[in-house]
């Protein structure tokens, strides 16, 4: 076999191992988490279906990971006139009857089909990776024209105005943070960085003025008033903060009588780091931001590694999403950024988020284990 393998040049398939390991743990974490929630009784909706949900997400999110891994991600990303019209189709939905607002949302950025319920902007990130990887691959020697540029920039706005205009706009920073990030790993004339500021400054003003509500301007507002609505807006954060104090240096432990946990309203969603905190405490919430910086520093260090600028285009677009993700969340709850509702990457409970988060590992893992010019699993020899 070993001969075989050397006369015809193949090496055995690659995994990053690491990475899946620590995304793996986290889902762990997660599980037990919300597992004790539901047994202590901390927040009266979420029961046993939340943990089961999520355990059943794991295993389908690592399937889906190391099946994605498996192809070439040279292929796939050919494929985008396959995927990218579903995503913007679903997320067209969401503006009609079949989408809907959750509980304690203030977007309507979810579809109910009835059998399932989840949310398209989640398959719209990855699209909108594999798509614009493609797109800045093919288009990295001239994207300094002006012309080519303002494609790119076409290309990276259609997402963020959709699901702008669902009113998620903690997602539309998401996928800003995924078009920056890969935008600037490619060959980007200096210039354009220069007006970078000058132009995210423009749109934040328009954003202001034009787009945003006062209830969200209200959001923004309190973080440089602190203590100005303690029974409104502040409210959750407050709650959150004085969770993650309460569990001290140690935590209080997975389980324990009831009435030693802090209830905080989507503590099992959005502010699962701060129920972290009760039961961890200080020590076990710096482990897991430790484990969410190990990923994203992987999935940084994959790109670096990439066998070709497609490769480190999408992992530089999955960190970007990560990234985002861990900052906005994990700020949200220390209170040095508004409530926006974005989930932690494989923390918060959410079957949706939880295997389109394996699914973009899975892009990553695939970039790992095709990194050099071998024969694979679906992988082709003379693809160029």
């Amino acid at each position: 076999m070993k001969s075989a393998f050397k006369k015809l040049n193949v090496k055995r398939y690659s995994i990053d191992k690491g990475l899946l390991f620590a995304v793996t743990l986290c889902s762990v974490i997660s599980s037990l988490l919300i597992f004790s929630i539901s047994e202590n009784g901390v927040l009266e909706k979420v029961g046993p279906t939340y943990w089961k949900t999520q355990l059943i997400s794991m295993g389908m999110g690592i399937v889906v990971a190391v099946i994605i891994s498996l192809f070439n991600y040279q292929k796939l990303v050919k494929l985008w006139f396959l995927y990218v019209p579903i995503a913007l189709i679903l997320v067209g939905l969401t503006f009609t009857a079949l989408g809907y607002q959750r509980d304690g949302a203030d977007d309507r950025a979810w579809l109910n089909l009835g059998f399932v319920q989840f949310q398209p902007s989640e398959v719209l990130k990855i699209s909108f990776i594999l798509s614009f990887g493609y797109h800045l691959s093919k288009d990295e020697e001239n994207m300094n024209k002006p012309l080519h540029m303002l494609l790119l920039c076409i290309h990276g706005v259609i997402p963020i105005g959709l699901i702008a205009l669902q009113g998620d706009y903690g997602t539309a920073i998401v996928f800003a943070s995924i078009f920056a990030f890969m935008i600037i790993s490619a060959d980007i004339s200096w210039k354009y960085l220069a007006a970078a500021p000058v132009v995210i400054g423009g749109m934040a003003a328009a954003a202001w003025f034009f787009l945003l509500s006062s209830f969200h301007k209200k959001r923004i507002l309190i973080l440089l008033n602190p203590g100005s609505d303690p029974e409104g807006m502040e409210y959750q954060q407050d709650l959150g903060l004085a969770a993650m104090q309460s569990g001290g240096v140690f935590g209080k432990g997975l389980f324990g009588e009831t009435s030693d946990y802090i209830s905080v309203p989507e503590i099992h969603n959005d502010f699962i780091f701060a129920y972290a905190g009760q039961v961890f405490g200080y020590v076990g919430s710096i482990g897991l931001i430790i484990i969410l910086a190990y990923i994203c520093l992987k999935v940084f260090a994959d790109s670096r590694v990439a066998g070709d600028r497609l490769g480190r285009f999408m992992c530089m677009g999955a960190f970007g999403l990560l990234f985002s993700h861990c900052i906005m969340n994990i700020g949200m709850v220390l209170k040095v950024m508004p409530v926006i509702g974005v989930p932690l990457p494989f923390l918060s409970a959410g079957g949706t988020a939880m295997v389109s988060m394996y699914a973009v590992i899975g892009l990553v893992l695939s970039v790992y284990s095709h990194r050099a010019r071998s024969y694979n699993v679906f992988y082709d020899a003379n693809a160029k």
